[in-house]
């Protein structure tokens, strides 16, 4: 069976855009997964991601373990806490917050969760996590007590986001924060695109489809949207296949 990383990197290879619904566990009812991810199955997605800042210890297997139920896309695991790392998903973002400079979020965490990796099935890709200030603190910032970077230091988000390139990250992630007010501009976007070699993400404040096609103009390989759909699930409507 070909990697997920394998077939992400080729559909963009082959100009695919990629487009993920990111579902909080915590924000979620359970009771509306089968309705719920009957439309992400009409939409453009194709991924599901799985995931926040905080989580109870058992709500992300469940919910995985529900949402496979009715789709056959790939579930994806976006974890804030090692508690949320189960093997039920297809594969787990190893997330290393570049923004912050708390070790626990550098290193800390990722060696605490090499007992639960161990053995593992899931695909587990390097992902580089960077926080870009969005008008509003972010749940990121207060469990991390990380600061996000500023919108305007375009030159340290580039230089953050090659960094971890070098560092040997698959996936660049690059986040306004659940609940932002700015999504990231195409500004930013293009100076990283230009900058790095490998697969851009972008996720946060993005609430219209001008605002997800201008992601992708921009550069953007992935668009994640999550506060858009627990908003309002009409949001379905403009993004159907």
């Amino acid at each position: 069976m070909m990697s997920i990383y394998k077939n992400i990197f080729d559909k963009i290879g082959k100009g695919e855009k990629l487009f993920a619904v990111l579902i909080d566990p915590d924000k979620f009812e359970l009771a509306n997964t089968e309705s719920f991810t009957k439309k992400i199955n009409t939409s453009i997605a194709t991924h599901i991601f799985v995931g926040g800042s905080i989580v109870d210890a058992t709500a992300t297997e469940v919910l995985v373990l529900e949402i496979k139920k009715y789709t056959n896309l790939p579930i994806v695991l976006f974890p804030g806490d090692v508690s949320q790392i189960t093997d039920t998903a297809d594969v787990l973002l190893f997330l290393s917050l570049l923004s912050g400079r708390h070790p626990d979020y550098l290193i800390g965490k990722h060696v605490e969760a090499v007992s639960k990796l161990r053995g593992t099935n899931l695909e587990i890709i390097p992902t580089g996590y960077i926080l870009i200030e969005s008008g509003v603190p972010t749940a990121v910032q207060k469990v991390t007590n990380t600061k996000a970077l500023s919108r305007d230091n375009i030159q340290l988000i580039v230089d953050t986001a090659k960094a971890g390139e070098l560092l040997g990250m698959k996936l660049m992630y690059l986040e306004a924060g659940s609940g932002a007010k700015l999504a990231l501009t195409k500004t930013i976007i293009k100076a990283v695109k230009t900058e790095v070699q490998i697969p851009i993400l972008i996720g946060g404040g993005m609430r219209s489809k001008l605002q997800i096609e201008e992601a992708y103009e921009a550069g953007a390989d992935m668009v994640i949207v999550g506060t858009a759909f627990e908003e309002d699930e009409s949001f379905f409507d403009i993004l159907s296949k």
